[in-house]
């Protein structure tokens, strides 16, 4: 039987394209694409508090995540803001409900976050974590506390480590 022009063609084209596997990668480029924003997106949900080997944190069964804030560490020897050095706690403590040489790094931080406002509807709030190490005694607790209060920082949060699960019902030792 006699082929057509058209049928020698595309037997021809068969025979040259034959064993060559052709992959289309703007479907693949695509995918990842999308991943990677999924992935930037749901990245930023957590946020980690400064790693604190010599804290040992108090547990708790609270199930609120932690904001982004800054923090106040507490520990016998010293109070960090931030992670920087403030007060050694070695040597004895002023008179008074206030930590001075705390309150003046705090309001130098609230100074800071108050001149970076760029928009006027989102005021400088004020929120600050403090992560004390639960044998501290309650009394300096209550001067950090105080401190910084006065300091322009009225909404203080205390970090604590989640509870094990099988403890409480809670999401094992995470900080919050």
């Amino acid at each position: 039987m006699k082929m057509s022009r058209r049928a020698k063609r595309m037997d021809r084209h068969h025979r040259r394209n034959k064993g060559h596997a052709v992959l289309n990668l703007v479907s693949l480029m695509d995918i990842f694409t999308i991943l990677v924003f999924f992935l930037l997106v749901n990245s930023g949900e957590v946020q980690v508090l400064p790693n604190a080997k010599a804290l040992s944190l108090p547990e708790s069964v609270a199930t609120l995540k932690p904001r982004e804030t800054l923090v106040v560490m507490v520990n016998h020897d010293e109070i960090l803001v931030q992670g920087y050095r403030v007060m050694d706690l070695s040597q004895p403590l002023p008179r008074g409900t206030t930590l001075p040489a705390l309150k003046n790094e705090l309001q130098r931080h609230a100074d800071r976050s108050k001149s970076k406002v760029i928009n006027p509807e989102e005021p400088f709030k004020g929120k600050i974590t403090i992560m004390g190490e639960k044998t501290i005694p309650y009394t300096l607790l209550k001067r950090v506390m105080a401190t910084c209060a006065e300091s322009d920082y009225p909404h203080v949060s205390l970090a604590v480590l989640r509870k094990n699960e099988k403890a409480n019902g809670a999401n094992g030792g995470q900080p919050l």
